[in-house]
C-alpha cells in the first residue's frame, strides 16, 4: 500500500534556513532536455534571511525579500539570486538588528539609545514595512517586487538589482495593496486594497494601472479606483489576499478575519506589536462576496452571503449564462492559518509538526456560484440552473443569496493509482475512493498556491488548475487537478519540496494543458545538488527535465514567467 511521504530526516527545515546572494549567475545541471521554446526567466521571491546577527525573525512571513531567476537558453539553465535592497533590509544590514516590524515579528528600539530617547520612540507612529518577500509582477516594462503593504519596490528582472521603492499611495488611495493584482493582456493592472476614508471609514478600492501608452509615461501616474466596495466594519477591515476578475465583473470575498485597526494604531505605538498581534476572527458575519461590474464600476446591488471560510487564493472566475462562478481555495474554521507559520511550529521535529497543523483549519477547493439576475418571485428557491455544478444560490426572505459550495477538491481522501516513474512517484487519481483500500493511496490535506493558463484562461472558463501540496502545511508534492471531472495527477519524489507550480503555455498550443511546469524543488538528502529547477510535462506532469544547483534554496512564495 501506497502511504503519504513521512519527513524523517527533517529535510523540509532547508527551506527555512538563511542563504547567501550569489555575485553572479550560477550554471544549473541539466538533466533530461530542455525543451527549445522555453526561453526567458522564472522569477521568484520569498524570504532569504531568517535572522539579523542574535536576532531571529518569528514568521514565515518576515525574513528578508530574496529574489531568485532562473535563466533558459538554447537549452542551457543559469540560477541567480539577490537581496532585496528594501528599506527593511537596506537598515537591518546596517544597524545589524530588526529595524522594522514585520507581520510576526516585532522590532524594539535601538537598545544602544537612552532610556528616553528608546520610550519616545513608541510614539513615533506606524513604520510600516516594504519587505518585499511576496510576489513579483510587471507594470507597463517595468517589474516591481512586493509585499501586502503601500510599498513596492522596482526591480531589474536582468540582473535583480534594486532600483526603487514605490509608495502606492503616493498615486491612488489605498492603505495597501495585494500581492495577487490581475495584469490582462494587454498590460492593464487590476489591484485591490483597503483605504481609510474620512472619520475613520473603511473601504476596499480596486485600483486601475493602465498599459504603457505611446507616449512611455510611467504607468503608475494615471493610475485610478475604479470601484470601490464597502466594508462591514467601521474600524475592521478584512485581510485580502486575492481577489477575481472577468471581462466583465470584479468579485471580492470578504471573510472574518479582521485586522483590529484601534488595536494596531494604539498597541504598535504604546507597547508594540507585530501586525499578527491585531488579527481577530468574527466567524458570526459569515463570508460576504461583493460584485461590481468592471467597465462601468458599478456595484451590483446583490448580498451574497455563506459560511465562514478563511481564504488566501482563488483559483480563477468566471461567467456563463448569468452566473459567476468562483472557484477558491479556502480554509475552514476559524483557528487563524497563519499562527501555524510561525518558524518555530514549521521548524519543529516532525511529529511535532503534524501534531500542531492538525489543530488547523482543514482545507478545500471550493466551487461558488452566485446568479447576476435575482428576481423576488424566486424566494426560497435555489436559483443556480447551470447542469455542471452542485453548488446552490437560494434567495432567502431578507433579500440575501445565500450560497453553498460544491467541492472540487478535499483532503485528506483517497484514489486509485494508476502509473507510477522511475524517479518520482507519479500518479492519477480517480474520485470517489475505490472499494478496495489495498489499491488506494493518501491524498495531500491542502490544494494550494493554485495556478491556471491564465493568459488564455484567465477569467474564462477552464479545464485545469496547477497546485502545491500541503502535507501538514509542508510542500511536498505537485498536483494537476481537472476541475470538471476532479481527476487529479501528482508528482512527487521523497525528501523532496516543490514550491508554487508555474505553468507556461507552448507558442503555438491548441490545447489548454500544452505546455510545461516551473517548480523550484528542495531535496538536500538528494545529492551533492541540493536543489533544482523542475520541468514536468503539464499535461500528465511527467517529467521533462531538471536543472540542479549546489547551493540550498529556501521557501519562495510566488512568481512568474518571463518570456525572453
Amino acid at each position: 500500500m501506497y502511504s503519504q511521504v513521512e519527513h524523517p530526516a527533517g529535510g523540509y527545515k532547508k527551506l527555512f534556513e538563511t542563504v547567501e546572494e550569489l555575485s553572479s549567475p550560477v550554471t544549473a545541471h541539466v538533466t533530461g532536455r530542455i525543451p527549445t521554446w522555453l526561453r526567458g526567466s522564472l522569477l521568484r521571491c520569498g524570504p532569504g534571511l531568517f535572522e539579523v546577527g542574535a536576532e531571529p525573525f518569528y514568521h514565515l512571513f518576515d525574513g528578508q525579500a530574496l529574489l531568485h531567476k532562473f535563466d533558459f537558453k538554447e537549452g542551457h539553465v543559469t540560477y541567480h539570486r539577490r537581496f532585496v535592497r528594501t528599506d527593511a533590509y537596506v537598515r537591518a544590514m546596517t544597524e545589524k538588528r530588526i529595524v522594522i516590524t514585520e507581520f510576526g515579528t516585532y522590532a524594539y528600539p535601538d537598545p544602544c539609545k537612552n532610556i528616553f530617547s528608546r520610550f519616545f520612540s513608541y510614539f513615533k507612529g506606524v513604520e510600516v514595512t516594504d519587505n518585499a518577500l511576496v510576489n513579483v509582477y510587471p507594470v507597463g516594462e517595468d517589474y516591481y517586487a512586493c509585499t501586502e503593504t503601500n510599498f513596492i519596490t522596482k526591480i531589474n528582472p536582468d540582473t535583480l538589482e534594486t532600483i526603487k521603492q514605490v509608495d502606492l499611495c503616493k498615486y491612488v488611495s489605498v492603505n495597501g495593496a495585494t500581492a495577487h493584482p490581475h495584469v490582462e493582456n494587454d498590460g492593464t493592472v487590476y489591484n485591490i486594497g483597503n483605504c481609510f476614508g474620512k472619520n475613520f471609514s473603511l473601504a476596499y478600492n480596486i485600483i486601475r494601472i493602465p498599459p504603457l501608452q505611446a507616449d512611455k509615461e510611467d504607468p503608475m501616474n494615471k493610475s485610478e479606483v475604479v470601484v470601490q466596495f464597502p466594508c462591514s466594519d467601521r474600524f475592521k477591515p478584512s485581510y485580502v489576499h486575492s481577489f477575481g476578475l472577468t471581462p466583465n465583473y470584479i468579485v471580492f470575498v470578504e471573510t472574518p478575519v479582521k485586522i483590529n485597526l484601534l488595536k494596531f494604531l494604539s498597541s504598535w505605538s504604546l507597547w508594540g506589536a507585530n501586525y499578527m498581534d491585531c488579527f481577530e476572527s468574527n466567524e458570526t458575519m459569515g463570508v460576504w462576496l461583493h460584485v461590481a461590474e468592471k467597465k462601468k464600476g458599478r456595484l451590483l446591488n446583490i448580498k451574497y452571503r455563506t459560511s465562514a471560510f478563511n481564504l488566501f487564493h482563488h483559483i480563477n472566475t468566471f461567467e456563463d449564462n448569468g452566473f459567476l462562478i468562483v472557484d477558491l481555495c479556502t480554509w475552514k474554521g476559524f483557528e487563524f492559518v497563519y499562527n501555524y507559520l510561525y518558524l518555530a511550529n514549521l521548524r519543529a521535529n516532525w511529529d511535532e509538526v503534524k501534531k500542531q497543523a492538525e489543530k488547523a483549519p482543514q482545507p478545500e477547493a471550493r466551487r461558488y456560484v452566485l446568479p447576476l439576475r435575482i428576481d423576488k418571485a424566486d424566494t426560497g428557491k435555489n436559483l443556480v440552473t447551470l447542469p455542471y455544478t452542485t453548488a446552490t444560490a437560494t434567495l432567502r426572505s431578507d433579500e440575501t443569496v445565500w450560497l453553498e459550495p460544491e467541492v472540487i477538491f478535499s483532503g485528506p481522501r483517497h484514489g486509485k493509482r494508476t502509473a507510477q516513474s522511475h524517479r518520482s512517484s507519479m500518479h492519477t487519481i480517480s474520485h470517489p475512493c475505490p472499494a478496495n483500500p489495498h489499491a488506494s493511496i493518501p491524498i495531500f490535506a491542502a490544494f494550494e498556491f493554485p495556478q491556471i493558463n491564465y493568459k488564455k484562461y484567465g477569467g474564462k472558463p477552464y479545464t485545469y488548475t496547477y497546485g502545491l501540496g500541503l502535507n501538514h502545511f509542508v510542500p511536498d508534492r505537485l498536483c494537476k487537478l481537472n476541475v470538471k471531472t476532479k481527476e487529479t495527477w501528482v508528482w512527487q519524489e521523497p525528501d523532496s519540496y516543490p514550491s508554487e507550480p508555474i505553468f507556461v503555455s507552448h507558442p503555438d498550443a491548441l490545447e489548454e494543458d500544452d505546455g510545461v511546469v516551473l517548480s523550484i524543488v528542495i531535496s538536500p538528502g538528494s545529492g551533492p545538488k541540493p536543489a533544482y529547477l523542475l520541468i514536468l510535462n503539464a499535461k500528465d506532469m511527467s517529467e521533462v527535465a531538471r536543472a540542479e544547483v549546489e547551493v540550498n534554496i529556501p521557501v519562495t512564495f510566488h512568481g512568474l514567467f518571463k518570456r525572453a
